[in-house]
């Protein structure tokens, strides 16, 4: 979220969670909190080695409603989301991209690249300072962007 009552929404809620996803054998992939429509969602994204199901979002959701509400970091009403990031995760944190170093990746940027365009796929080859550089599958055309100037980047598992 944009404003700053987000992000402090967020990071308590992080505080709050990575705890109980240890305890639980999880990992936070990232939260979010956001509003569509008139509603506000609080979204939480687990996963373990082996992927995430069903019960593991179960597990974490159920443990997560106590300690929300007796911290109770958010005003007002909203929806909890427990989920698997996905397949195609969208790599957010430092810790993701240092994790996925060698990955194919797709990435859409917020405004083209001057003979790129607005969408390309590639192997994520580093991440540096919010600095991304991806090399395209052939190996000859390297491009480097910065993270903040990309609607999503996302792990590309389907080619």
């Amino acid at each position: 979220m944009a404003n700053s009552k987000g992000k402090n929404t967020v990071t308590a809620v992080e505080e709050i969670a990575r705890p109980i996803a240890d305890d639980l054998g999880l990992r936070i992939w990232d939260v979010r909190y956001l509003k569509e429509g008139s509603q506000w969602y609080l979204r939480i994204f687990i996963d373990k080695d082996g992927g995430v199901d069903i019960n593991d979002c179960e597990r974490m959701s159920r443990a997560l409603d106590e300690p929300l509400d007796q911290a109770d970091p958010i005003d007002g009403e909203y929806i909890l989301e427990v989920s698997s990031p996905g397949i195609e995760r969208e790599l957010v944190k430092p810790e993701h991209f240092a994790a996925f170093i060698g990955a194919d990746i797709m990435v859409k940027m917020i405004r083209p690249i001057d003979g790129i365009g607005k969408e390309f796929k590639g192997v994520l080859t580093a991440f540096e300072d919010g600095e991304v550089t991806v090399t395209d599958h052939s190996g000859e055309n390297t491009v480097t962007i910065n993270k903040k100037d990309a609607a999503y980047i996302k792990l590309d598992d389907f080619d």
